[in-house]
């Protein structure tokens, strides 16, 4: 990447604690010259102008320099819904919560705290609130909405209610874009809020053989305008995806404090290495200078859809991104992508395209970079073996043949290829079967 996009959403997510935003606002930021990032990290988004849209009825008074606009939203003129509407204790509890946070935030603010939803959960009582603000300054995101308001959720604690992350509310229609958040000290307990438009939900996902994510979605049922649903344990790692329907990385719902479970205590997301490769003759398929050149971001989301975790929430690893730009034998480009979430192990997908046609995913597996030679991918249609270990000399042969220099790093192996042998930097020679 030219910017490190785990980077940028560590940074930001630790200065911005009380504000939050849609884990869609980087990903439109960055569309257009910057798409290509998402291609190689696709992690969580955190912006440090983010905003949380909400929808909105009646009439709308915009004004100029931040003056105070009127706005009838369900947010704040609809009555509180949930099984403890009518427990004016709690709600007490919830507002006197939201006040002591909101004045940490320096936000000004207007009127009284209104508590849009409020409703028992394994995990205890929760609730989300909400608040207009004093002024509505025009936000950087969606463009040329204005800030109406303040929200955020509430939890359960020992200490008794409190406020989880601050989120800006705008002028904005949703789209349907329920927001949800972890609740519980194992954060096993889901909260979606209703927005009025359907939502789907997976608990967990797993990897294919290839790499591939596999993931099942049901349908999220609302009841008095949330639903509560056991999850596993979210502490560590979240595992849980919402989206509207049709599942998509466009649609993903927000979960509000998922960025505080993937960088908590102000951890920064790792830096892995960047590893590009060029091998001998991309040139035939790529023109001069193929990495300088190659702008296959255009062409990510179908190929690599597959492998992205649509609905769920990441951050980077801390492998190595390996990039490899090359041309097969039939005169195709030929690209290899990284993709790693977590601790989990990276992936590689090796992608062909022939003239100007989008790539295609042509194969992919998992890298192990302490194994003596991490990337090993047979291409369809005989178009040969990529192999790859960093910083090795590489050499082959077929059958019992002599063994013939590939170079080193990388390099894409004649079809029949049967054996590789890596000499590691340090003069370790190791012999590994090519394998079918």
């Amino acid at each position: 990447m030219t910017i490190n996009e785990s980077d940028v959403r560590a940074v930001l997510h630790r200065v911005t604690d009380d504000l939050t935003g849609p884990p869609t606002l980087l990903d439109d930021v960055r569309r257009g010259g910057r798409r290509r990032l998402l291609r190689r990290r696709v992690v969580l988004a955190a912006a440090c102008a983010a905003v949380l849209a909400v929808p909105v009825g009646g009439a709308l008074h915009l004004t100029d320099r931040g003056a105070t606009v009127e706005v009838a939203s369900p947010l704040f003129d609809e009555p509180t819904r949930g099984d403890l509407a009518g427990d004016e204790r709690y709600l007490r509890q919830a507002r006197e919560a939201w006040r002591q946070r909101a004045r940490a935030t320096g936000t000004y603010l207007r009127g009284d705290p209104h508590v849009i939803w409020a409703g028992n959960t394994p995990a205890g009582p929760a609730a989300y609130v909400a608040q207009r603000t004093l002024r509505n300054p025009v936000v950087s995101e969606p463009s040329g909405d204005r800030m109406i308001g303040l929200g955020g959720f509430v939890e359960p604690t020992v200490d008794g209610p409190r406020v989880m992350t601050v989120e800006t509310l705008t002028d904005a229609g949703t789209e349907g874009n329920s927001q949800a958040a972890l609740v519980g000290p194992q954060r096993d307990v889901l909260v979606v809020l209703d927005a009025g438009a359907q939502v789907e939900f997976s608990p967990t996902f797993r990897y294919a053989a290839d790499g591939r994510i596999e993931r099942t979605f049901q349908r999220v049922t609302f009841r008095d305008g949330a639903a509560v649903l056991p999850v596993p344990s979210q502490r560590h790692k979240v595992t849980v995806a919402l989206s509207r329907p049709p599942v998509s990385v466009e649609n993903t719902v927000h979960i509000s404090n998922a960025s505080q479970i993937l960088f908590p205590d102000g951890q920064e997301s790792p830096q892995p290495r960047q590893l590009i490769h060029t091998l001998p003759g991309a040139e035939r398929a790529w023109g001069p200078n193929p990495a300088g050149q190659a702008d296959p971001a255009a062409h990510y989301a179908d190929p690599l859809a597959a492998y992205i975790d649509a609905g769920g929430n990441h951050r980077g690893g801390d492998s190595p991104l390996f990039t490899l730009y090359g041309a097969t034998p039939d005169g195709r480009r030929l690209l290899l992508q990284t993709i790693q979430y977590d601790d989990d192990p990276a992936r590689v997908i090796a992608l062909l395209a022939r003239d100007g046609a989008p790539f295609q995913a042509a194969a992919s597996g998992f890298v192990d970079w302490q194994a003596p030679l991490p990337v090993r991918l047979r291409l369809p249609d005989g178009q040969g073996v990529l192999v790859a270990a960093e910083g090795a000399g590489l050499s082959y042969r077929i059958g019992s043949g002599r063994w013939q220099d590939a170079g080193r790093d990388a390099a894409l192996l004649p079809a029949d290829a049967t054996e590789v042998r890596v000499t590691a930097a340090g003069g370790e020679v190791l012999t590994v079967p090519v394998g079918r």
